[in-house]
């Protein structure tokens, strides 16, 4: 799936990313040439188009060479989806370009002023992995007009999400966290930024604006299942690490995790592959079916942590040292597991 050449070089380059703090020039280059941001954008538009079981492989091979790599792949792939909710004209020539990247973030810590058609925008949002390199930030806000926020029929408060170029964004450098440090998910902020209706979207299967399934498969579970990949990902290479410790337990409770993650990997992949079969036979997802699939990515997320958590104490000192490979897997994996969606 990814060439054994440019899996070494990434996995070379990954130490380096994590001191810069972001992933370097290299890496990047790589991920254009091989359309990794691109993994759901149309076809006619350089991208890859692949489905969510095709999509969720790969990000789980990445993550396996790189927890920030895999990370920053799978969050700006996942936000590159959103071409499949815009208006067709307005997103050709934004998904056109090479590099495009959206990302941002899903909390409503913004407000939207309704006025002449358009929008105001202004808030501070946290999180936007891959921050540096994004060519367009989303945001979630709170609907307002003449100072009142706007209500739907049920009494809440309405929220839409916005996408705005680089140029409207200030990044606050603020990423800190001791793992995942290449993903550079900084906070962002936006002032009283004027945009039109055509930068607004839903992201729902019914307002889906290409005809491909994965803009039908609901976003909750595309993100569930694309996330629970990465830890799956980065928990395989924690365990090759200890199996390659010259200790005998070591080894012989590797092997054992390892068997433990193909077991809880098929269990996983059989749920993602039904409900993409099921998708594909009647143009939607049983309740039941999507709820397999949010149980089963919390199953493996569990799993995984469960078999790094028993091999840590084995692994020694190397383990502990911040330098070393082993110890940013860990860092990596308990970083992503503040995720709300794997908690």
């Amino acid at each position: 799936m990814i060439a054994a050449r440019i899996a070494t070089l990434l996995s070379e380059l990954s130490r380096h990313a994590e001191t810069n703090g972001c992933l370097t020039s290299e890496q990047l280059a790589i991920i254009y040439d091989q359309r990794w941001f691109k993994l759901f954008v149309p076809k006619q538009y350089g991208g890859l188009e692949l489905t969510v079981p095709e999509g969720v492989r790969l990000e789980e091979e990445l993550a396996c060479i790189d927890g920030s790599l895999g990370w920053t792949v799978t969050l700006c792939a996942g936000a590159n989806l959103f071409v499949g909710y815009i208006d067709p004209s307005v997103a050709a020539s934004i998904f056109s370009e090479r590099t495009v990247c959206f990302g941002g973030s899903g909390q409503a810590s913004g407000r939207a002023v309704v006025e002449n058609g358009g929008y105001r925008i202004t808030g501070v949002w946290r999180y936007a992995t891959g921050a540096p390199h994004l060519t367009h930030f989303t945001v979630n806000c709170v609907l307002e007009q003449r100072g009142v926020p706007l209500m739907d029929d049920a009494g809440n408060p309405l929220v839409r999400s916005f996408f705005l170029a680089k140029d409207n964004v200030r990044i606050i450098e603020d990423w800190k966290a001791f793992g995942l440090k290449a993903t550079a998910s900084h906070s962002f902020e936006i002032a009283d930024s004027r945009i039109d209706e055509s930068q607004a979207f839903t992201i729902a299967p019914e307002r889906a604006t290409f005809p491909h399934p994965t803009y039908r498969y609901p976003f909750l579970q595309f993100a569930e299942v694309t996330l629970a990949a990465n830890t799956l990902g980065m928990a395989r290479h924690f365990v090759a690490c200890v199996a390659a410790i010259d200790k005998a337990d070591a080894v012989q409770a590797a092997d054992m995790a390892q068997n433990q993650l193909v077991k809880a990997r098929e269990l996983f992949l059989q749920v993602v592959d039904a409900s993409w079969d099921e998708l594909q036979r009647l143009g939607t997802i049983a309740p039941s079916q999507l709820q397999a699939v949010s149980d089963s990515s919390r199953a493996l997320v569990h799993r995984c942590r469960q078999q790094v958590m028993a091999l840590y104490p084995l692994a020694g000192m190397v383990a502990a040292d911040a330098g070393t490979e082993i110890n940013r897997i860990w860092r990596d994996i308990f970083t992503a597991s503040q995720h709300s969606l794997l908690r």
